[in-house]
This record gives C-alpha cells, sequence and structure tokens, in this order.
C-alpha cells in the first residue's frame, strides 16, 4: 500500500463520512472543500436505520442519535381530502425490527457530528478553499487539479463534490443534470407559526395531484421544516432563490384547506428546481472513483439522499480493509453500492409519481393498497432499505 494520503473532494457529509470510515482504518486523507469554511446549506433531512447503522459503523452513533428528533410516525395524507391514508408508527417495535431509529434532523447538525470527528482525527487534514477543477493519474498514484493552487497528489482520489462534480465531468462526461420541472420551496417557521392542528410530532406528506407538501419538527421542537413541491416544469436549475409566499401558493387551489394553510404561515421561502441523472453503471476510472451525489444524484422523495452517501463512505472504508491493490479496491467499492443506489435512483422518480404526485384513479389505488397496509407489512417492505448499512443486510 501507498504511503500517500487518500485525496477525498468535497467537504459535506459524503466526503467527511468517508475521511471518517478510512480514519477507522488507518489510512490518512486530505479533504478539500471550495467554500471557505466548512458547514451545509439547507435545512431538515429525514434520516432513516440505515443511515444510523452507518453512524454506528463509523464509531459516532450516540453523537448522532444525540442531535435528532424522535418523530413519532411518518403520515400519509390525502391532500384534497385531509383524509389520513396510513401511518408508519417509529416507536419501539420500529427500533427493534430495524435496530435503529428514524429521525429528523438539521442537515448542518448532522453534518457537524461528522466534522467534528474529523477535526478531531490526526488521520484528516481538511482544506478549505481550493476548487478542484480535475485529475491526473500514473497507475501509482492519482493527483487532484486545483484552480490557482498546487496540485495534490494521493493513493487514489475519491470525488464526493455533488451534483455538479467536476470529476463526474472528466470520469463519466455525462452533461448537466437532468432538470425533472419539480419545484421544490422550503421554509422553516417557530412551531407557534405552525397552525395548532397541525403540530405533529410526525414527518407528515399531504400527497395531491402534481404536488405535495411536507412538516415536520426540527431543533428539538423548536421549529418546523416545511417543504412544498409542484410540478411547474421549470426547465432550469435554480437552487437557494427567495421567492414570494404568493408564487409558492400557484396552483395549490386544488388543495385541501387544512393542507393549504401551511404555505400561508411559512416565511422567506426559498426556490429550488429537483435534479437528478440516470443510474450508471462505471463510477470508477483507475484510480478514482465517486461517491455521493456525484455517483448517484437522486430525487428527494425517498429522503435517502444523504443515506446513500453515508452507506458508501461505510463501502468505502470496508473495501479499504483488505489487502486488494487500490484500483481492485475502487472497483469492489463500485460492486457493492450500483444496483443497490441505482435502485433507490429509480424508486425514488417512482414514488414521486405514484405515491406522492398521482391524480383520479391512480390516487385511488395508492389510498386503497396503503389503508390495507398494518405496520409489520410496512417493516417487511422497507427491510431491503432500512435494514442494511451499504455492507450487510
Amino acid at each position: 500500500m501507498s504511503d500517500l494520503p487518500v485525496i477525498i473532494a468535497g467537504g459535506g457529509i459524503g466526503g467527511l463520512a468517508a475521511a471518517c470510515g478510512l480514519a477507522r482504518k488507518g489510512l490518512r486523507s486530505i479533504v478539500v472543500e471550495q467554500a471557505p469554511q466548512l458547514g451545509e446549506i439547507g435545512a431538515g433531512i429525514q434520516i432513516g436505520p440505515n443511515a444510523f447503522h452507518c453512524f454506528d459503523y463509523l464509531g459516532v452513533g450516540d453523537e448522532a442519535r444525540a442531535v435528532a428528533v424522535y418523530i413519532d410516525a411518518l403520515r400519509l395524507m390525502d391532500a384534497q381530502t385531509a383524509e389520513d391514508i396510513t401511518h408508519i408508527p417509529l416507536d419501539q417495535p420500529f427500533r427493534d425490527f430495524y435496530g435503529n431509529p428514524y429521525a429528523v434532523v438539521h442537515r448542518a447538525d448532522l453534518h457537524g457530528v461528522l466534522l467534528k470527528y474529523a477535526e478531531a482525527s490526526p488521520l484528516i487534514d481538511i482544506r478549505t478553499n481550493h476548487v478542484v477543477t480535475g485529475y491526473e493519474q500514473d497507475g501509482t498514484s492519482a493527483t487532484l487539479l486545483l484552480k490557482d493552487r498546487e496540485p495534490i497528489k494521493g493513493r487514489f482520489l475519491i470525488g464526493a463534490e455533488g451534483l455538479r462534480s467536476p470529476i463526474r465531468a472528466q470520469l463519466v462526461g455525462d452533461g448537466e443534470p437532468r432538470i425533472s420541472g419539480h419545484t421544490t420551496y422550503r421554509s422553516v417557521i417557530p412551531t407557534e407559526q405552525m397552525p395548532e392542528d397541525l403540530r405533529w410530532n410526525a414527518a407528515t406528506l399531504w400527497a395531491g395531484p402534481k404536488c405535495h407538501i411536507v412538516h415536520y419538527p426540527l431543533k428539538g421542537g423548536k421549529v418546523y421544516n416545511l417543504v412544498v413541491t409542484y410540478h411547474r416544469d421549470v426547465q432550469e436549475a435554480i437552487a437557494g432563490r427567495p421567492v414570494s409566499k404568493e408564487e409558492v401558493a400557484q396552483g395549490f387551489e386544488h388543495i385541501h384547506p387544512k393542507a393549504r394553510q401551511i404555505i400561508e404561515h411559512g416565511d422567506n421561502w426559498k426556490l429550488w428546481v429537483l435534479c437528478d441523472r440516470d443510474p450508471i453503471s462505471n463510477w470508477v476510472d483507475g484510480r478514482v472513483a465517486l461517491l455521493g451525489d456525484a455517483a448517484h444524484p437522486m430525487l428527494q422523495y425517498f429522503a435517502q439522499g444523504a443515506c446513500m452517501a453515508m452507506e458508501d463512505a461505510v463501502a468505502l472504508a470496508h473495501c479499504a480493509d483488505s489487502s486488494d491493490d487500490d484500483e481492485t479496491l475502487l472497483q469492489r467499492y463500485q460492486d457493492m453500492r450500483r444496483v443497490r443506489t441505482a435502485r433507490v435512483q429509480m424508486n425514488s422518480r417512482l414514488i414521486g409519481e405514484y405515491i406522492y404526485h398521482p391524480d383520479d384513479a391512480k390516487a385511488a389505488v395508492r389510498n386503497s393498497v396503503m389503508k390495507g397496509m398494518s405496520p409489520q407489512d410496512w417493516y417487511t417492505q422497507l427491510n431491503w432499505l432500512y435494514g442494511s448499512n451499504g455492507i450487510e443486510g
């Protein structure tokens, strides 16, 4: 094995998890991030038991559980009728079945757990203000190319720079991401601004034709995360643009007032246009590999983007704990991950269409099928996803 460090491009959840996983196997890494300081934008995310399995593998399970908010259920509501379609209780039987909880957490808090571990590790070197432009390799090492900085040489290179990864652009060359046309608006409000009859300790989905609304508590119940999505067929990738409440409300006239009032109570809405990519079978080039959204970006509907990045990191660390040469190691990592991540990518699109946004007969089928499912049915149905940490289960 080379004495050179592993190079990780991207200091988000996936990149830091990879560095932490490698450090636990005794491998040094250099994490480069283009931002002037490490941190996560955005608000709340949902994390399934599979993510907590990953935190446990990385040795920070207790820290991750300490920053999470534990909700009572996943609730699915009919946005047109305000009818309760189904719910999945997340109580002790759920935890016993999977061995870990389901929770919601502020993205920055989750990132902070990994960052604290990384900053304390003598094996992890974090460097900010590093803009990636590409890579080179010579059969014995990989070199990360940077804007206005000296290249960095490592034993192998992991591209974890997200949806528009420069390393993916060179490795795969598949151009711009696929723009779904689904427009998502996000807001975080104090709990006292949330309608009293909707202050449920649940991750609640109001599903309607071509639209949905999601809300759940964060920060120990002090605030609510609001997410509103509509098919506006926008063909421009937009991220974080401030918008008016009136723009958010457009197209929700057909939604039940109980759900629609959530939009009225939101403040400081920001807009994202959802993007993903088609699954690919190869994200390794010699000593260079992709991880997280750089490898398999997915729509939000399965709430698995961060979870899959964490699983990638666990799988990479698992493969590094072997006597394989580095190119074989990266191929093993890819082979462990490509079918599972492709399945989540594809399912994220499908449940967006058939669970979140169906109309008429499709919605009636959804309601009929889901109303008949017991908690045990749900546990069994989701075991392929929640029962694994990416290498086990």
